[in-house]
C-alpha cells in the first residue's frame, strides 16, 4: 500500500467512515454481486474500509470478512459492526490468508492507490484466494494520465487495464465494463472473473 494515502486513510479514519456511509446506497455493486457471487459462499472484502460492504454482504447471504491495510479503518468497522470479523491485511502480501479459501473476493476501489509496480502482483495474489469456480470481483478508479494525488494525500494510479487483465488471462471473465459509480459518481473500471475449476 502506498505508505502516504495509508497515513491519510489512518489519520482521517472517523471522517472517511462517514463519507461512505453518508453516500447514495451502491445499489449497482450490490447487483453485479447478486449477479455474479455465489450464494452462501465464504466471501473476503479486501481493502473493506469502514465495513459498509462487508455488513450488506452478511446481510445478503454472503457469509464475508473484512481486510484492510489501515488499523483506523478497522477500528471504524469494528465499532460500526462489533458482531462482524476484520482482519489487518496489507496489498500485495495479504499474510496469513490461505490460497483457494474463498468462494468469492470482493476488492472495490483499492488497487489505484497502490504504487503500479504492486498492481500485478495484487491482482494475483487477490486471484489465489478464489477456490475454483469462484468468483472475483475487481474495480478501481480510472485516472486519465499521470498518476494523481487527492487534497488528502491519496495516491490515484494511472495505469493500463491490460495490466489487470493479463495477470487474470487464465480466467473466465463475465464482466469487463467501465462505468459510472452510483455511491461515488466517479468513473470506475468493473471486472469480475471467474476462477476455471
Amino acid at each position: 500500500m502506498d505508505r502516504a494515502t495509508l497515513a491519510a486513510y489512518d489519520k482521517e479514519a472517523a471522517a472517511f467512515a462517514q463519507d461512505w456511509h453518508d453516500q447514495p446506497t451502491p445499489r449497482d455493486l450490490q447487483e453485479v454481486v447478486g449477479q455474479f457471487f455465489i450464494k452462501g459462499g465464504a466471501t473476503a472484502d479486501i481493502g473493506c474500509g469502514s465495513g459498509r460492504e462487508v455488513a450488506w454482504l452478511n446481510a445478503s447471504g454472503f457469509p464475508a470478512e473484512g481486510f484492510d491495510a489501515s488499523e483506523g479503518l478497522l477500528a471504524e468497522a469494528r465499532t460500526r459492526y462489533p458482531a462482524l470479523r476484520f482482519r489487518q491485511a496489507e496489498l500485495p502480501a495479504l499474510s496469513g490468508i490461505a490460497a483457494n479459501s474463498f468462494d468469492n473476493v470482493l476488492c472495490e476501489t483499492v488497487i489505484m492507490h497502490l504504487d503500479p509496480a504492486l498492481i500485478a502482483p495484487s491482482v494475483r495474489r487477490m486471484f489465489e484466494l478464489v477456490k475454483p469456480g469462484g468468483i472475483f470481483y475487481l474495480s478501481w478508479r480510472v485516472t486519465i494520465g499521470d498518476d494523481a494525488r487527492d487534497a488528502h494525500g491519496r495516491l490515484y494510479a494511472a495505469f493500463d487495464t491490460a495490466l489487470v487483465r493479463t495477470e487474470l488471462a487464465a480466467a473466465e471473465l463475465l464482466l469487463d465494463a467501465e462505468v459510472v459509480s452510483a455511491s461515488s459518481g466517479r468513473i470506475i473500471h468493473r471486472i469480475v472473473a471467474r476462477k476455471r475449476a
